[in-house]
């Protein structure tokens, strides 16, 4: 059994966290953390936890954290980066579910998020948390830096057209497509119900901060230089991202749905559809899963992959936890084996 901790946990990464956490067998959850409802209990702002967890919402207590094996952080970003160096010279262990540890550079994160970097010495240290592409790094880590949730989508779908070296690298398109809740939980004029019901909208289409991620993700596997356009979209829609990827094959002929398949054949949380298949975003929700389908249309050279993920579990909570037990020798399955909502 292990103590846990989360700091923030009044959004809405924090109530999924605490719905998987509170059905883990091997989590003793210890403190949780906000500023704004201290004092509250956790029952009293998530009904849904009602007779499922005894706890009130504290003052960000280092004390009191570091006594933990393991300390989520839901915070925004630039909030994990001033107390991560404690935690971690106390001993605790730590997830960052925000973007402070995901880029390696320094001063791409300044010129991304606007403020500078207050441990860039821990930047190289942190592992980025998608278990696909780093499971040994993660088990043995420290600081887990939990990954985006549209970069989880196109990383997964892109990753293994990339390493196979069966597609041109200097030309790939994400399409992506995310629910509201993508948002956070906070009061904004451009998330209100009649500001987005209705509607479909690109955004952010000059350059999108989840962008570099995915891009240092997908350089190792770029032998010639990764030219990736990204252009996200807002959907009226809680909860769920469909990523549509397009490629140009380097060589046509290539049987790449047995190429999916295998690539993740031991993945417990990426489910390869059949040729075919068109994945819905329901299929996810509220689960721990991508699903992926891959396609050439009509031969002519040009490789779609559609991936599929709810952005609050496989692309925030649900991989954070899938990260905990990797770094704790817990089996990855545990409390992420529930079945997706339908309808």
């Amino acid at each position: 059994m292990i103590r846990v901790g989360i700091v923030g946990g009044t959004g809405y990464t924090g109530s999924e966290l605490l719905r998987l956490l509170v059905g883990h067998s091997q989590v003793s959850l210890v403190a949780i953390t906000s500023r704004a409802e201290a004092g509250t209990s956790v029952a009293d702002i998530f009904a849904h936890l009602r007779g499922r967890l005894d706890l009130r919402f504290t003052e960000p207590d280092l004390s009191l954290l570091s006594e933990c094996d393991l300390v989520f952080f839901a915070t925004p970003n630039g909030t994990a980066m001033k107390l991560v160096p404690d935690l971690l010279e106390q001993g605790a262990r730590v997830i960052d579910l925000a973007a402070d540890f995901r880029l390696k550079d320094s001063a791409q994160w300044e010129h991304w998020y606007g403020m500078p970097h207050a441990c860039p010495d821990l930047l190289r240290e942190a592992v980025y948390g998608l278990p696909e592409l780093n499971r040994d790094a993660i088990r043995a880590a420290r600081l887990v830096a939990n990954p985006g949730c549209y970069p989880t989508a196109v990383t997964l779908g892109f990753l293994p057209l990339l390493e196979a070296g069966l597609v041109d690298p200097g030309w790939l398109v994400a399409d992506a497509k995310s629910g509201v809740s993508g948002a956070g939980r906070k009061a904004s004029v451009g998330i209100l119900m009649a500001e987005v019901g209705e509607s479909f909208k690109a955004y952010a289409v000059s350059g999108h901060r989840h962008l570099p991620e995915i891009s240092q993700n997908l350089v190792p596997f770029a032998k010639d230089g990764l030219q990736l356009t990204f252009v996200p979209h807002l959907v009226p829609m809680i909860r769920g991202i469909e990523a549509t990827l397009y490629a140009r094959l380097d060589r046509s002929g290539s049987d790449l749905q047995t190429l999916f398949e295998e690539r993740y054949a031991a993945e417990p949380f990426v489910d390869v559809l059949p040729t075919g298949s068109h994945p819905e975003t329901r299929s996810v929700r509220g689960s721990n899963h991508c699903r992926i389908a891959v396609n050439e249309p009509l031969n002519r050279g040009t490789v779609v992959v559609q991936s599929v993920i709810d952005n609050l579990v496989k692309g925030a909570a649900g991989q954070a936890v899938q990260n905990m037990n990797l770094m704790f020798g817990f089996d990855e399955s545990v409390a992420l084996e529930g079945v997706a909502l339908l309808p």
